[in-house]
C-alpha cells in the first residue's frame, strides 16, 4: 500500500537547516535556533536542565500554571528559587521584577511565560527584559502561546533562551518545537556539569554535534511529517505577513472582549485589556453558573467552536475562547459569543445577543492588542 505521507524521501540535513533558518527569521534573531523533535515541553524542560544547577539562583515568575512547572524543574535541578507570583487575572510588571532583584541581588536566572493561554494574560517582556539585562541575569522565556499572536523578539528583548511551539497562533504542528539560544546561554550550559548529555533533553548535543559540525549531519532521524508541516506553517505566515497574522489575533481578542462586555452574564477574567493575551480570551462565569457545563451546552450547537473550560481548579469558573491560528477569525468569535449567549439565556440570565454581535463587529477593526507597529515586528 502506498500513501503520499508515507512514501517520502528522508528529510535532508540541508532541508532541516533551511527550516531552522526560516524560524530564526520569524523571530528576527541572529541567535542559534534549534528545532527539537517533540512538543514544546521538550525544549522548555531541556533548556532549564541545561542552564540551571545547584549554583543557580533563579527568579521564577508565576502568572499561570506553566510558571509553577518551571519552578518545580528549577528546584529539581538544585537551584535556589525565588517565586514571584501575581494573581492570574493580571500581569507581572517590570517594577516587580526590579524589586525582586533589589531583594535578592544574587539572582542570575529569570524564567517567565510571555502569554499564558490557560489564564489569558500576557506579560510586558520588552520592559522586563531591560531590567533583567541591567542585572546581567540569564533570561528564559516561554513564548509558545505568544509567537504569531504578538511580537516575539529575543534579540531586541535580551532573551537568552526563547522557546516557541507552532500549535497555537502559528496554526502549525504540535510535534516539533524550537528554541533560540544566545552565546551566553551556550556558555552557561557548557559550564554546567549536570547539563543533559546523550539525552533527548540535551541542547548541548545539538550544539556540539549539529551546529558546531556545520549542520551537515542530524543527530537522529527527524520527525519528517512534523518538520514538513512546520515548513508549510512558516511559509503560510510569510505569505500572509507576520504583521497581518498578529493583527488578526489582536482583532479577535478585542472583538471577543467587547462582545462579552456587551453580551452580559459573563465578564473578562483578565481585568485590564492591556494585560489580556491576543492568543485567547478568558471569561469569568457568575457564581451560580458552572463554566464546564456552560461550555458543554454551547458546544452542542457547534462542536468546532474554539471554546473550553478552564483547567484544574478553574474549570468551574473560567471559560476560554481560544481564538488562535485558524480560529482568529470574525466567524469564530461571533459563533462563540452566540453559543455562549444562547447557553446563558437558557439558564435564565439576561443577555443581549444583538448588542454583542454589533460590539464584536465594531471592535474587530480597531484592536487594542500589544505592540503591533511595523518596527516592533521587524517588518
Amino acid at each position: 500500500m502506498t500513501h503520499p505521507f508515507l512514501d517520502l524521501a528522508p528529510l535532508s540535513a540541508g532541508r532541516f537547516a533551511a527550516i531552522e533558518d526560516r524560524v530564526a527569521r520569524l523571530l528576527g534573531t541572529r541567535q542559534d535556533v534549534v528545532i527539537m523533535q517533540g512538543e514544546a515541553l521538550l525544549p522548555l524542560e531541556g533548556a532549564i536542565r541545561a542552564a540551571a544547577g545547584p549554583g543557580t539562583v533563579a527568579l521564577n515568575v508565576i502568572t499561570g500554571p506553566y510558571g509553577q512547572t518551571f519552578g518545580n524543574w528549577l528546584r529539581d535541578c538544585g537551584a535556589t528559587v525565588h517565586d514571584l507570583a501575581v494573581p492570574f487575572h493580571t500581569a507581572v510588571t517590570a517594577e516587580q521584577i526590579r524589586g525582586a532583584f533589589a531583594e535578592h541581588p544574587e539572582i542570575d536566572f529569570v524564567s517567565l511565560v510571555h502569554a499564558e493561554a490557560a489564564t489569558g494574560n500576557t506579560n510586558p517582556v520588552a520592559e522586563i527584559g531591560e531590567v533583567v539585562r541591567a542585572h546581567g541575569a540569564l533570561f528564559y522565556l516561554d513564548a509558545v502561546a505568544s509567537v504569531g499572536a504578538e511580537p516575539v523578539l529575543p534579540d531586541a528583548w535580551g532573551v537568552d533562551l526563547c522557546v516557541i511551539g507552532a500549535q497555537k497562533a502559528m496554526g502549525g504542528p504540535a510535534g516539533v518545537s524550537a528554541v533560540s539560544v544566545s552565546e551566553r546561554a551556550w556558555a552557561r550550559m557548557a559550564a554546567n556539569p549536570n547539563a543533559p548529555r546523550r539525552s533527548y533533553l540535551s541542547l548541548l548535543d545539538w550544539k556540539e554535534r549539529w551546529i558546531d559540525g556545520g549542520r551537515t549531519a542530524l543527530l537522529h532521524a527527524p520527525a519528517q511529517l512534523e518538520m514538513l508541516a512546520l515548513e508549510a506553517c512558516v511559509e503560510r505566515i510569510e505569505a500572509e505577513g507576520l504583521q497581518t497574522v498578529m493583527a488578526r489575533h489582536a482583532s479577535a481578542a478585542a472583538a471577543t472582549r467587547a462582545g462579552v462586555l456587551a453580551l452580559g452574564g459573563l465578564e473578562p477574567y483578565v481585568d485590564e485589556a492591556k494585560d489580556a493575551a491576543p492568543v485567547a480570551t478568558t471569561l469569568r462565569t457568575p457564581p451560580d453558573v458552572d463554566a464546564s457545563a456552560l461550555v458543554a451546552r454551547a458546544l452542542e450547537s457547534d462542536p468546532a467552536l474554539p471554546l473550553a473550560a478552564g483547567g484544574g481548579a478553574l474549570a468551574g469558573e473560567m471559560i476560554r475562547v481560544n481564538h488562535y491560528g485558524p480560529d482568529a477569525t470574525p466567524g469564530a468569535v461571533q459563533g462563540s459569543l452566540a453559543a455562549l449567549g444562547a447557553a446563558l439565556a437558557e439558564k435564565g440570565l439576561k443577555v443581549d445577543l444583538e448588542a454583542a454581535r454589533r460590539a464584536a463587529e465594531e471592535a474587530w477593526d480597531r484592536p487594542t492588542g500589544p505592540g503591533l507597529s511595523p518596527t516592533d515586528t521587524g517588518a
